[in-house]
């Protein structure tokens, strides 16, 4: 007779597999993906770190779903902004300004989901979470046209700039370098000084008005 998983046994599984990817995820955001090892990972959840394979094909897929789900709870947060109540200028401010404020609050997760050498597998996701971000600014970015908030070139286009205008502004800020300069006491980027610049940049590209505190 063929053997057969029991649904106590996959329920027993599914949360042992929850609980190493919760695992996962805390060790990435406080040393980023480099203090990610299978071995350090099964000692913390008191298993072989063979069994790790039972749920994991390698690290590289584990890494990639850590990163998925961290990055997947930023684009709902963004999303839920983007798609919400406001003039399109507003949201596309506000948007910006949480993004930004959500990675300055977990700094090392953020350089880890936003440069941070990585598996290809991780690579992968992040190529994908990119056009995420970037279709969800393309769907703020038609609506604004239509109301004649904006005046965009080529909306994919204009949103793939704006994706890529947030990582570059926050990378340095974020790094391993920046953060140590500002533990040390060093003069360095605010959180304040980021934000408006993004959100001045991104305002100007897609042809909406700035505030008139900041002309």
């Amino acid at each position: 007779m063929a053997y057969r998983l029991t649904e106590a046994r996959l329920q027993k599984d599914g949360e042992q597999r929850e609980r190493i990817l919760q695992l996962a995820l805390a060790r990435v955001a406080e040393g980023g993906f480099a203090a990610l090892t299978m071995q350090g990972l099964a000692e913390e959840a008191g298993i072989a770190t063979g069994s790790l394979y039972r749920y994991f094909r390698g690290k590289g897929e584990l890494a990639a779903e850590v990163f998925a789900r961290a990055s997947q709870r930023e684009v709902d947060a963004l999303a839920l902004v983007l798609r919400g109540a406001g003039a399109p200028a507003e949201r596309l401010t506000q948007g910006l300004l949480q993004f930004a404020r959500r990675a300055w609050d977990s700094r090392r997760l953020a350089f880890a989901l936003i440069a941070e050498p990585v598996e290809p597998e991780v690579d992968e996701q992040r190529l994908l979470y990119r056009e995420a971000y970037a279709e969800l600014f393309v769907e703020l970015l038609e609506d604004g046209t239509r109301q004649g908030h904006f005046r965009p070139g080529p909306p994919s286009l204009v949103a793939a700039c704006v994706v890529g205008a947030i990582a570059e502004s926050l990378v340095g800020p974020l790094s391993p370098p920046a953060r140590a300069a500002r533990d040390a006491g060093h003069p360095s980027l605010s959180l304040e000084q980021v934000s408006q610049a993004l959100v001045q940049f991104c305002l100007r590209a897609v042809g909406a008005p700035l505030p008139e505190d900041e002309r």
